[in-house]
This record gives C-alpha cells, structure tokens and sequence, in this order.
C-alpha cells in the first residue's frame, strides 16, 4: 500500500503487518455517526491480496440535530485467492440514536474472509436507540446469507427470549474458506450466566456464521474467539 488517502471522518493509518498481511487501522476524526448523517465504507482486496482492516475504538452512534437516522454502510470486495480481515471495535447504539448498517460482502470463487461485527445495546444504565443491521453476502455471484436485524424501541420483541435473552451484547463472526468439503454439524457454545454462541454452516460449507449474545462486550468477544478456534482447529484470536 504505497498511498493512504484519508477523507471526511475517517482517517487511514498503517500498522505492523503480521507476515504477508498488511494492517490499517481506521481512525475517526469526528463524532459519528449522528442523526442524518451517510457514511461510507468500501475496502477492496484485489486478487493474492492479504489485508486486515480494524478501527481504533467504538463506533457511538449518537442522537443528532435532525430526527432522521443515521445510515452507515460498509461494502467489502475480496479478489481472486485473496484474503481480507474485517475486525472492527464495537457499535455501541445510545438512547435516542437511530442509525441503519448494512454489510455488502463481495467474494470470488477463491476468495477468504473473516468479518466481525459487535453491538452494544445502550451505554451503562440506559435503554439502546434504534438499531438496524442487514448483512448481506454473496459468494461468485450467488447469494450465501441475506439477514436483517432489528433492535430498539421500535423493534417487535427484539429484547425476548427469542432474540437477546435480556442479554446487552450481540454480535456475528463470519469465517469463508474455499476448498472445504465437509459440513459441519451446528455447535452451540456458551452458559445462561456468560451468554450463547452458534456456530452453524452457511448452505454452502465453505462459510461459517457464529451468532452470540452476552451480558457484556469482553464475554461476547469471548464467545466469538471461541467459535473461531473452534472452525479453524487452532488456538484464534479476535
């Protein structure tokens, strides 16, 4: 990567790569996202590529001037026999917030990918904003998973037993590796004090989606690492 280009609130800065993968970290320069902003994300692992992406702290969304929500799109493309981490801090949704995401995962036939994505439902002591998160991803141009996921006040049941459990924390861990054969049988990790994990393929079995909740974001990332040494067969940190 001879050129970072920062612009609007995100700043790129590079850091020590870990073999023959290279490392940015996203820093913000601003509050965001508020009410009625439109942020944008697109990252691109060209073919052979190896790159990982993360932030430098927590995305807050936060109530804004304006009513009207906040839109946070993040569109990743991976390349021919290339590799892209996607390892972000968490989203944290405060009272009175209203932010949509979306994740737009683009892969080739050869590509990998690991994506995280973590959300706090409130700060300490208080209800979440509104929260909606759609995650998307298609693999040689067919579809592998489509969700959507609804949080908040104007979300139907989205705090139930069906859904969070009373738990604060949420997240999913995404793990893509062409040339598995085998399919595995779904995993569920996890106790009722430290939170659930499933760890179940995805129609096709090169991919793999764990879904957790906790009670806290460190047992949450707790419950992702495990599911990814579970995949993978060896020791794994996220």
């Amino acid at each position: 990567m001879p050129l970072l280009h920062s612009d609007g609130p995100f700043h790129l800065r590079r850091l020590r790569p870990q073999g023959e993968r290279a490392r940015v970290c996203v820093l913000g320069a601003m509050s965001a996202p508020l009410g009625g902003d439109e942020l944008e994300l697109d990252i691109t692992a060209e073919a052979q590529a190896r790159l990982e992406v993360t932030t430098a702290a927590a995305t807050i969304a936060l109530r804004g001037a304006t009513p009207d929500p906040a839109t946070y799109d993040v569109r990743l493309t991976v390349g021919e026999d290339a590799s892209l981490n996607w390892l972000p801090q968490p989203l944290i949704s405060t009272h009175g917030s209203s932010l949509h995401q979306t994740y737009r995962v683009d892969l080739a036939r050869t590509s990998h990918v690991l994506l995280r994505e973590e959300q706090l439902l409130g700060r300490t002591a208080e209800p979440p904003g509104h929260l909606s998160t759609r995650l998307t991803v298609t693999r040689a141009g067919r579809t592998i998973l489509d969700q959507q996921t609804v949080y908040g006040p104007r979300g139907p049941a989205w705090d139930g037993p069906a859904v969070l459990g009373g738990h604060r924390a949420t997240g999913q861990l995404l793990l893509v590796t062409p040339g598995s054969k085998a399919r595995p049988a779904p995993v569920l990790l996890g106790d009722r004090l430290h939170g659930y994990c499933v760890l179940a393929p995805l129609a096709e079995a090169t991919a793999l989606l764990a879904t957790a909740v906790a009670p806290t974001l460190a047992g949450l990332r707790r419950l992702l690492s495990t599911a990814l040494t579970h995949a993978v067969g060896t020791k794994q940190s996220v």
